[in-house]
């Protein structure tokens, strides 16, 4: 048997790492996942034939290799309509191309997103609201903030501070709990990219003059400008299961029910993977190599012998953000501008919506029924997905499923989307550290990255490995780094931070193979 890389997290990253290992290399991955289901907050949860998607995934990638890879597991669905959607394929192992509309619901209004100015914005916003974004916007064009030492200057560049105050804000507040003042610039480099106003203006331009019929090819797009994704017929974790079945078809293991609590190293190495199971009994795995995924915090505070005493305080500082999504079955949306003709439910075209309104702890609002037809049991239903960005154990967290399920639907009949008569049945998922955050000790994560990246055998990749708000996409392009560095007995890690820092990183920096040959990835 060749030489054994422990895994832990059975998500993207690790699924991909562990797949990747298996084609070709002669390692043995060993994947541990504390839950039952694979996918990370990637996996779908099925309640009663309905389907949750826990934050949305979009399964779009300006990397052709991971473009490839996802269809090489789920091809295309055979037939689509005129308009170049996907219809609904009789077999159940296929992508569907769907089409992409999130809204800003603010004032009781939808607004387009990412702003426009559409006669329907001008008509919302006002013609002395809309002078105050104009104005503000040519003025921050001039007088730039700079250095942007955080956040709100980041928005404020970009945006003008008008325009930032209606709507960039309170929902960015919203979402981590902090000012905008407190946050680094860094999140906003790496979520909104290139995007602006003057960006947004001429995609809308282009639109026009072309239309939209660009299909997938939307390479050159800014990511939240895409129109179209492709997405599988039972959502995410549909595509991570098959991943799961390749893995373990292939000789790999996946080994459920166990969370990691401790590195054991010595001389810059990993030795052993310490893992503790459900009935709380440690399990020790020698191993040659280590790709995490597990939060960053948990695993620095876990090393044995302990990390350095300055970076365990910079780890014990990282700062997370809890997620609880409510799943909302209703007979009917209450009727809007924005309902799709004779539908009889009412439905809106959306797939998320960001609630904007201020009267109420609702962030975002996923309508399943538009990520696939199959994620809702009875189509004369209205499958919803209520977002909720919290901290674990305050009083959004420590609410009984039944009181978080009414105060769900209470706060979709107070802005008028539902009729809270109209609600059929609730589901509640709590998913703690889904986003790691750029307040706290973030200002000093090079402390960690210096120390981490000097043991030798062990590589961060994913979301929460490398406390990094990474997409799917990003973290199976660090999960084959990671793979590729092992494979040629690399201890370089450059390459995996590299991802995600800026649009370069998924351009034409490739071979027709996929393989890197910058330091672009």
């Amino acid at each position: 048997m060749g030489r054994t890389v422990v895994i832990i997290g059975a998500g993207p990253a690790g699924l991909t790492a562990a797949l990747e290992l298996l084609r070709g290399s002669g390692m043995q991955p060993v994947v541990l996942e504390s839950l039952d289901e694979v996918g990370g907050i990637s996996r779908t949860i099925n309640h009663r034939g309905n389907r949750m998607d826990i934050g949305g995934h979009r399964f779009f990638s300006k990397s052709d290799w991971v473009m490839d890879w996802w269809r090489s597991i789920l091809p295309l669905a055979p037939e689509s309509t005129a308009d170049g959607m996907s219809v609904m394929p009789d077999g159940d192992r296929h992508f569907l191309v769907r089409p992409r509309l999130s809204r800003i619901y603010f004032l009781r209004k939808f607004f387009d997103y990412p702003i426009s100015l559409s006669v329907g914005t001008m008509r919302n916003l006002g013609v002395r609201r809309l002078a105050r974004i104009g104005f503000s916007y040519l003025y921050a064009s001039v007088f730039q903030r700079k250095p942007e030492r955080n956040l709100e200057d980041f928005f404020v560049n970009r945006f003008g501070g008008e325009l930032y105050r209606t709507f960039f804000r309170d929902y960015t507040e919203k979402v981590w709990g902090v000012p905008c003042g407190e946050i680094s610039p860094e999140w906003g480099a790496q979520r909104i990219k290139g995007l602006s106003i003057s960006k947004a203006m001429v995609h809308a331009l282009r639109k026009i003059l072309r239309g939209s019929g660009d299909g997938l090819a939307q390479k050159r797009i800014n990511t939240s400008l895409i129109e179209r994704f492709l997405y599988p017929k039972y959502g995410p974790g549909q595509m991570w299961q098959l991943v799961a079945e390749m893995v373990r078809q292939a000789g790999g293991e996946i080994r459920h029910g166990l969370t990691v609590t401790k590195l054991r190293h010595d001389t810059g190495r990993v030795v052993a993977v310490v893992a503790e199971d459900r009935e709380g009994r440690a399990i020790e795995l020698a191993c040659d190599f280590v790709i995490s995924t597990m939060p960053l915090r948990d695993l620095i505070l876990g090393l044995s012998p302990p990390a350095p005493e300055q970076v365990r305080r910079v780890a014990a500082g990282l700062c997370y953000r809890d997620f609880i999504t409510v799943g909302v079955l209703v007979r009917r949306l209450r009727p809007s501008r924005g309902s799709l003709a004779g539908h009889p439910a009412n439905l809106i075209p959306d797939t998320w919506v960001y609630i904007q309104e201020p009267d109420v702890r609702l962030g975002r609002l996923q309508i399943f029924n538009n990520w696939s037809p199959a994620m809702v049991s009875d189509s004369a239903t209205v499958w919803l997905g209520l977002e909720y960005f919290c901290q674990e154990g305050d009083d959004l967290w420590r609410l009984p499923d039944g009181e978080m399920g009414r105060f769900a639907i209470a706060e979709l009949a107070r802005i008028e989307l539902i009729d809270a008569a109209d609600a059929l049945d609730f589901h509640v998922v709590r998913v703690p550290k889904a986003y790691p955050a750029y307040f706290g000790t973030y200002d000093h994560f090079d402390v960690l990255r210096r120390y981490t990246d000097g043991i030798a055998n062990l590589f961060l990749v994913g979301r929460n490995g490398m406390h990094r708000y990474n997409n799917q996409d990003h973290s199976m392009l660090t999960a084959r780094l990671a793979v590729e560095a092992i494979v040629s007995e690399s201890s370089s890690k450059e390459g995996i931070w590299a991802v995600n820092v800026d649009d370069e990183y998924h351009e034409e920096k490739s071979t027709s193979d996929g393989r890197s040959t910058g330091p672009g990835v």
